[in-house]
């Protein structure tokens, strides 16, 4: 009997990319291919690419460096790139690294076993099309091995926004949203294989209109089935979070009171220059209106410091904006110029000045995550179950707010939603026990 290929992915970057890297993993293992964790035992090596922050390009050219020498001692090995770092950099990923043996881009990857079978016969393979077909119909169905509780779904994909300083239009393209028969479907079928919370995902997600009623008439019928007992999604756009996705948050039970919304500064004139079509007026004035309907919401951001021009006082509104919202948690970074996007044209802020504000808020940052974390004490959640912890009989799980919630001699399984009572805050996750 034939051994099966094996397939190594490294994944960068966001939750979509984890979501693309299982179905590439799919569509390969309809090939005979099975995953391994080893890049040394593949037949071949995959890198699913983020081109969102700084350097990324780089850091896919040094990780193919390291493939160098395995290449030489394993001729018929096959070494793809795909996702966001693919479609910008196309045939140049090939040019400056001829091991290469394909490019794929992340509207492509239900192609990949064409490209492989023409990079098997000794050519070179490169497909960065924005194909008119849907991938998702393309790709063989998923198969039945039981999953464990959670999962991702990408519902959406793309961009029409055109933020300054973001790639995503030009790797992505445009918004498509799935039709929510078919998320639907491929929501019951993880439901069937043991998933109990679902984080549906999108570029954009609330934006999708593949349902009449948006994101939130998907939300409701999603809801409705049965052994689906949580649902998330990420990442929303203000200027899209629409009446009837407020009013979700306080009648649906099952979607979770945590949501991340990025605002990505707190100064109107830096907004304006980031293209984001939104204040922040009209930002915070959206949140009183979910904590209206939703009270315990926990809020989480995005946030980019140093942006071209920013000056001090530009900063202080943001750090006034985060004193006024009360983020849960948040992802910081310090702008870097993304080649082909409008801001990449524009002087840079001082970079140690830029270093220095990003601390500030950070510093800031933390200690809201902190003391929201510290308030859970003595209060009752729900956690679903993950995972074993490190200490017998010990489970690691999440709350209806996201915090990581760990459990000893817990008396519950994996995959089981229990009522826990938290009694102690650490650094960095929650420890509670049975109720």
């Amino acid at each position: 009997m034939t051994e099966p290929r094996k397939l190594f992915i490294k994944t960068y970057g966001c939750q979509m990319n984890v979501y693309d890297s299982e179905r590439m993993a799919e569509a390969m293992g309809g090939q005979g291919y099975v995953e391994t964790q080893d890049p040394a035992e593949a037949d071949m090596i995959l890198l699913n690419t983020c081109h969102i922050r700084e350097k990324a390009a780089e850091k896919v050219y040094s990780e193919l460096g390291r493939y160098k020498a395995l290449k030489a001692e394993k001729p018929d090995l096959k070494i793809g790139v795909a996702g966001c770092v693919a479609q910008a950099e196309g045939e140049e990923i090939m040019r400056r690294q001829p091991l290469v043996d394909l490019v794929v881009g992340p509207q492509s990857y239900h192609r990949l076993p064409e490209l492989e079978a023409k990079a098997r016969s000794g050519a070179k393979a490169l497909d960065t099309d924005f194909p008119v077909e849907d991938k998702f119909e393309h790709l063989k169905a998923r198969p039945k091995a039981r999953r464990g509780p959670t999962a991702f779904l990408t519902v959406q994909e793309g961009c029409d926004k055109f933020c300054a300083f973001c790639v995503v239009p030009y790797t992505r393209g445009a918004e498509v949203s799935r039709p929510a028969p078919r998320v639907l479907t491929e929501a019951r079928d993880l439901v069937e294989r043991g998933v109990r919370e679902i984080t549906l995902l999108g570029q954009n997600v609330n934006a999708y209109h593949g349902h009449d009623g948006g994101l939130a008439g998907l939300i409701r019928e999603l809801a409705a089935i049965d052994g689906l007992e949580r649902i998330r999604f990420t990442t929303s756009h203000p200027n899209d979070m629409d009446d009837a996705l407020i009013a979700a948050h306080g009648e649906v039970d099952k979607l979770m009171p945590y949501l991340h919304l990025p605002v990505q500064s707190g100064s109107d004139r830096i907004l304006k220059r980031m293209n984001r079509q939104h204040t922040a007026d009209q930002y915070l004035k959206l949140i009183e209106r979910l904590r209206s309907v939703r009270p315990d919401l926990h809020m989480s951001g995005d946030f980019i410091v140093g942006f071209p021009e920013e000056t001090e006082e530009d900063f202080q509104v943001t750090l006034d904006l985060v004193e006024a919202v009360q983020y849960g948690s948040a992802f910081s970074f310090k702008y870097s110029a993304r080649p082909g996007t409008p801001a990449a044209e524009r002087p840079l802020v001082d970079q140690a000045e830029a270093d220095e504000r990003l601390q500030r808020l950070q510093a800031l940052l933390t200690r809201q995550q902190r003391a929201l974390q510290d308030a859970m004490v003595g209060r009752e959640v729900g956690v679903l179950f993950e995972k074993a912890g490190r200490m017998p009989g010990q489970l690691v799980g999440k709350s209806d707010y996201l915090h990581a919630v760990h459990v000893a001699d817990a008396g519950a399984r994996i995959g089981e939603i229990a009522r826990v009572k938290i009694v102690e805050s650490g650094p960095n996750s929650l420890r509670g026990v049975l109720v």
